[in-house]
């Protein structure tokens, strides 16, 4: 089973998390083909042999809670839900939970109790005493009625005989249970055909008359019990200790062990857990709500699931009883090609496995809920996520979904009347751009909100070497970072919804990431250190791809700090400084990002690295450079590929300087390329300068696909972008191909889109 670690997973496009799995050989190709094309899905045929009156199939997201360690195991968890945050909050915990030797979950033999109904009783006592007398003859004769299952090891076990007393019209009642090992599958046909078979035998035994036949879904013969144990080390958030975490989680759950208003709501985000894995699977999820709450009330007082205590060394204990029948095997699984997938991806090979998982997700769900509630409340946490479900459901199209998502938040005020309202004014914007009497291009220009922008970035040519002193081209891109910074009373606090960011600075992280420590140094470089803020900054760049996303928001929230608070402060100056938050991102930073950041046009760069200067010469075309940028979906850390040619260079600098002199050479006749306009001498030698990064390991399979779907389409020239590892690339071609040549990425399942270079 491969590891259920995927880091930057989310960041991945739906075809790329494809991809992954199957190179994980979590799913098979024909499972991969299947999923990419959806043929997975169930069809309104196939649905209507199902079920009665079909007129459609309905459609639920399925995604894959991660981080899980199990028993020792890793697992990969299938979830199908329409809820925000379920599965990204139960991926958290299991993290966590991971960390400190994850979960331990215990199935017992999981027996269905089938229920036969006994009236007209004359003397229950003795009717009681005569049935047990005579159990093994009751169950030899269920058994017989299901010989396959008692072959597999399953069959009816015991039964137990249970009086209640005088009806009001038909004598004393007494309920024979059956008890019944159904194995791997659900068992709820095979019970019920046991109590029917049993029925007239009992009926002779009992002298009474036997009325309703038929399973009970309180499953507590089939409990399941999960555990973790977290160190309080694990537990600290933000300006929270690990022991005031720990403090917390333990009062929020006696609270619902004492209140069954709070215990409702407590179990509930337990099953959020449960059921979006039961429906996954292809289990009765129905039948597994109301046996967890009725087994929640079985003292007669509904209460809490879970347990969490303190143990004798301080940590954190959580645990979890809860009663799940589930299944493995039967129609339910093997009619729905969506289930069998989603049980290959989880690789449980029975059905007490599968309970046992369900067991540790229920309690990831319950913990990540309460401690949440317990320190800074579930709607922060919460926040992004519901304005996209709200984006959403106010009909959102694609092309305006994350800047609705990003007013929401801001406005803080997350409605679908709000979120309607706001599309209305995008859409009159668009209207009017289009009508206007000038052509809408896709160019960067400046506007009045220009003071708070920073600019994204592509480099022509000269990645790595721009490094070690060499030129380089970039351009800016018509994709920006744009802040917005507003005075408050107390804390710095960031708030980046695209990017699922909300952080105050007050707060110190373990191991301070480093968007903490940038925007703590443009503060404290201000002087505004102590001065409280809110810092909204909304992203038009794909974020780790190697478009200088991270100095675009450096630059950008300079701007909109010094806007806010009336500092002068020149241009150099933000360059200088967003320079200093490149070091802090990426390690030893060309400074190609944050000139671009900052200037936003065509340049010739060089840093000259004995007097730590650069050298930048402006670049004009005579006509525009069509450019199709492609995104490989998968993220990529620039520190993490200039580290790696630095290890390599210092390992063999005389032929790591001479390609970087070969890369250097290529820079130079782009820049004269781009001058006389001549694109087919352009795209040779971004051609020839991707084979040299290629040879210095920073491409990917991604990137390599891309570029050669680009030229199969007929692109001038393709290559990398940025650090590689990942990220983005780039084409350049005649304008009359930048269409087809995007489209065949598209199809291919990335994200593209065009611009130009003036």
């Amino acid at each position: 089973m491969s590891q259920s670690r995927i880091p930057s997973f989310y960041k991945f496009s739906v075809a790329n998390r494809l991809r992954v799995l199957l190179e994980r050989e979590v799913i098979d190709e024909r499972e991969y083909e299947m999923l990419v094309a959806g043929t997975h899905l169930m069809n309104a045929d196939q649905a209507d042999r199902l079920i009665e009156n079909v007129i459609s199939v309905f459609g639920l997201p399925m995604g894959l809670g991660l981080n899980f360690q199990i028993n020792g195991r890793d697992y990969l968890v299938p979830m199908v839900v329409e809820e925000p945050s379920i599965i990204a909050a139960v991926s958290s915990a299991a993290k966590i939970v991971r960390g400190a030797g994850g979960f331990e979950s215990h199935a017992e033999r999981p027996l269905l109790i089938g229920q036969i109904q006994v009236v007209d009783v004359p003397h229950a006592a003795r009717a009681r005493q005569a049935l047990l007398q005579n159990a093994q003859e009751i169950l030899d004769l269920a058994n017989s009625l299901h010989p396959n299952m008692v072959a597999r090891g399953g069959g009816a076990r015991e039964i137990e005989v249970h009086t209640h007393g005088t009806t009001a019209d038909h004598g004393e009642m007494l309920v024979v249970h059956l008890l019944v090992d159904t194995r791997d599958a659900m068992g709820a046909n095979l019970v019920n055909t046991m109590c029917e078979g049993a029925a007239p035998l009992v009926e002779k035994i009992s002298g009474g008359r036997v009325f309703l036949r038929i399973l009970s879904n309180l499953t507590d013969r089939a409990l399941v019990r999960s555990k973790a144990v977290i160190p309080t080390d694990r537990l600290a958030a933000g300006d929270y200790s690990g022991e005031e975490v720990r403090d917390g989680i333990i009062l929020a759950n006696e609270f619902a062990e004492l209140d069954p208003y709070r215990a409702t709501t407590h179990n509930k985000g337990i099953m959020n857990g449960i059921d979006a894995v039961a429906i996954a699977t292809g289990n009765d999820w129905r039948a597994i709500e109301a046996a967890a709450h009725a087994y929640a009330a079985r003292t007669g007082r509904y209460s809490s699931l879970t347990r969490w205590y303190a143990n004798a060394d301080g940590d954190l204990v959580g645990e979890l009883d809860i009663p799940l029948k589930v299944g493995t095997v039967g129609g339910q699984v093997e009619s729905n090609q969506a289930v069998r997938i989603a049980h290959r991806v989880l690789g449980i090979e029975s059905a007490a496995e599968l309970a046992q998982v369900m067991g540790a997700v229920g309690l990831a769900q319950n913990f990540a809920a309460i401690k949440a509630l317990s320190t800074h409340g579930i709607q922060r946490g919460h926040m992004t996520l519901h304005a996209r479900s709200v984006a959403m459901a106010a009909g959102a199209d694609a092309a305006i979904f994350d800047d609705v998502v990003d007013r929401l938040v801001a406005a803080g005020d997350i409605k679908v009347w709000k979120a309607r309202e706001i599309i209305a004014e995008l859409e009159d914007t668009a209207r009017v751009q289009q009508t206007a009497a000038q052509p809408r291009q896709q160019v960067i220009e400046h506007s009045d909100t220009a003071g708070d922008i920073g600019y994204g970035k592509i480099i022509l040519l000269g990645e790595h070497s721009v490094v070690y002193g060499r030129h380089a081209i970039a351009a800016p891109i018509p994709l920006h970072v744009r802040a917005e910074v507003t005075a408050q009373a107390r804390h710095i606090e960031l708030l980046i919804p695209r990017w699922g960011v909300e952080m105050r600075l007050a707060e110190p992280e373990r191991g301070v990431s480093s968007l903490h420590a940038s925007i703590t140094l443009i503060a404290e470089r201000l002087g505004l250190a102590e001065r409280g803020m809110r810092i909204d900054v909304f992203p038009h760049i794909p974020r780790a791809n190697g478009l200088g996303a991270s100095a675009a928001l450096a630059v950008a929230v300079i701007r909109a700090m010094a806007r806010c608070f009336g500092i002068a402060i020149s241009e150099r100056e933000i360059s200088n400084l967003a320079f200093d938050c490149e070091k802090i991102a990426h390690g030893t930073p060309s400074g190609i990002d944050n000139t671009l950041a900052t200037f936003g046009r065509p340049i010739l760069f060089r840093r000259d690295n004995a007097n730590s200067r650069a050298e930048i010469q402006d670049l004009t075309t005579p006509q525009p450079i069509p450019v199709i940028i492609g995104l490989s979906g998968v993220a990529t850390l620039t520190m993490q590929t200039v580290g790696s040619v630095r290890a390599a260079w210092q390992k063999n600098p005389e032929r790591y300087e001479s390609i970087f002199s070969q890369i250097d050479t290529l820079a130079l006749a782009g820049a004269e390329a781009m001058r006389k306009g001549d694109l087919a001498e352009l795209g040779e030698l971004m051609n020839i300068d991707h084979g040299l990064l290629n040879a210095l390991q920073v491409s990917s399979r991604e990137i390599e696909e891309l570029v050669q779907i680009a030229r199969d389409n007929g692109a001038l020239g393709a290559k990398l972008t940025g650090g590689g590892g990942g990220g983005a690339m780039i084409a350049i071609s005649e304008p009359e191909r930048t269409q087809t040549i995007a489209s065949a990425m598209r199809s291919a399942g990335y994200n593209t889109f065009i611009t130009e270079i003036r």
